[in-house]
């Protein structure tokens, strides 16, 4: 039957025409990927894996393909989908330079509304098309498009052969895409140690004050070790000299000034102040010094506690009597 209604892009009533079965199987397979990303106990990486890649991988480019080409005769299957694929990176580079950059909740919020927002272009467009030039697809309609582009009546037994190998690669490919995001492979194990000034910027350390006035510094660990680590940060005050005709330091005097612990999940970071105080004006350097889980015994020399630590931070300082503070 022919489509006679005026073709003046007026919406009527819903008509899942203007909707076809694979993008009504979308817009339900993005509610199930949303599902599947925000609730906790469907949070799992073999649910992720099913509904997340289609989501990031092929739908979005699929509703815009189908916006921008609603007629049969503009664009056939194939086209469609290798077009769907080849949208998603310049999607990626533009979320990238946003002020949000790349995280999982905005890539989700912003693939939702761009899906929600083409499948409603689609729709518009649909209906300033005749029913019977409508692209229209369904999962049946792709196997059967498939399936009789690689075993077409009259192929060779050499044809044939390459079809079956192309399947096999195929399902090798996803099979090892769904591995290496169930199974990834670790990365570098490191921890980063550092210290901030008082305002959270890699400077204003307090470098020359005066005898008794606090200081304060942020000192950050960030977890990257893939398991839960404790840490143990111990500060110390030291002097210390150099030997100019070797370039050794040397410690001529040394006190502990504080020690603390703490735990961190992988991938956690945790900035802590830090305020300390300093009545001695011959020290002349405050030493951070970070263990991981390893603490060397409380008799253990301020060289070797220094060698011994996974991690080791100063500041150079110069603590001056009350009221003789230089510019």
């Amino acid at each position: 039957m022919t489509d006679h209604k005026p073709l003046d892009g007026t919406l009527d009533a819903f008509d899942p025409m203007h909707l076809f079965p694979a993008l009504v199987a979308i817009v339900a397979l993005m509610l199930a990927s949303v599902v599947c990303i925000c609730a906790p106990l469907l949070n799992d990486i073999a649910l992720l894996v099913i509904f997340g890649l289609p989501m990031v991988l092929l739908f979005p480019g699929y509703v815009l393909i189908n916006a921008l080409f609603p007629a049969r005769k503009d664009l056939d299957l194939k086209e469609r989908i290798t077009l769907s694929i080849a949208i998603v990176p310049p999607i990626g580079i533009v979320l990238n330079y946003t002020p949000w950059s790349i995280h999982l909740s905005f890539i989700v919020a912003s693939l939702v509304l761009f899906t929600a927002a083409m499948v409603i272009i689609t729709r518009y467009r649909r209906s300033r098309v005749h029913a019977d030039e409508r692209f229209t697809s369904s999962l049946r309609d792709i196997a059967r498009d498939t399936w009789s582009k690689l075993f077409s009546p009259g192929q060779s037994r050499l044809d044939r052969v390459l079809s079956v190998i192309l399947i096999i690669l195929i399902v090798a490919a996803i099979a090892a895409t769904i591995y290496v995001i169930v199974f990834p492979r670790e990365g570098e194990h490191f921890t980063e140690f550092y210290i901030l000034g008082e305002d959270g910027k890699a400077e204003g350390y307090a470098e020359q004050f005066a005898a008794g006035d606090p200081q304060t510094v942020i000192i950050g660990i960030s977890n990257h070790e893939y398991r839960t680590v404790t840490y143990t940060v111990e500060t110390i005050l030291l002097t210390m000299t150099t030997d100019p005709g070797t370039n050794a330091s040397i410690i001529h005097a040394a006190q502990p000034l504080d020690s603390f612990t703490t735990t961190l999940a992988h991938n956690e970071t945790q900035e802590f102040p830090y305020t300390f105080s300093i009545t001695d004006t011959h020290y002349n350097r405050l030493q951070f010094l970070l263990y991981n889980e390893t603490m060397p015994p409380d008799g253990v020399n301020t060289s070797d506690r220094i060698e011994a630590s996974y991690q080791d931070l100063h500041l150079w300082i110069k603590v001056v009597p009350p009221g003789e503070i230089t510019p």
